[in-house]
């Protein structure tokens, strides 16, 4: 089995709901590290063998994929997350805004609000973000076009009479 499916069977075939809960509290402490040493050495890069990424950031090589896994999004060029295995050599190159966009939209306030991302990225610079993050949650609804209004499709017709008549 490739680590990356190992990773999928550990966190999403769990069997109950408080083996869940007390999962992803577990990893989430875990990635909440590796997110702290990212960010402290500043560059963004991630390079190594896989199980040597592991061994530096203090976590089982499954759970390094796991986060892989979570911001693979967020890189400039995408990993194949089914070709890794222990020996992998991976070069992660982490585009910060794109992943503080999608820390939000995770809704992941115990990342996006780590005191290390003063030094990566201006507070106006996480506002800006925040903004674009909340215009892209709205809908806007369009226009409803009335029935006795002219037709979009130009025909000079009542929209009753032409497209709407179905």
């Amino acid at each position: 089995m490739s680590l990356y499916n190992e990773w999928k069977s550990m966190a999403y075939d769990i069997p109950n709901d408080q083996m869940a809960v007390q999962f992803w509290n577990e990893y989430c402490d875990l990635e909440k590290g590796i997110y702290i040493t990212v960010l402290e050495e500043g560059t963004g890069k991630v390079e190594g063998k896989i199980n040597d990424l592991a061994k530096k950031f203090k976590v089982k090589t499954v759970d390094f994929v796991g986060f892989l896994d979570g911001i693979n999004d967020s890189l400039v060029t995408n990993l194949d997350l089914d070709e890794i295995t222990e020996e992998t050599e991976v070069a992660v190159d982490v585009d910060f805004e794109k992943l503080y966009f999608n820390m939000l939209s995770a809704k992941a306030d115990w990342l996006y609000t780590l005191d290390q991302w003063a030094d990566i990225l201006t507070e106006e610079k996480r506002k800006e973000i925040k903004k674009e993050y909340n215009i892209s949650r709205t809908v806007v609804k369009e226009d409803k076009i009335g029935r006795n209004e002219p037709c979009p499709c130009g025909s000079g017709k009542k929209y009753k009479k032409c497209c709407g008549n179905e």
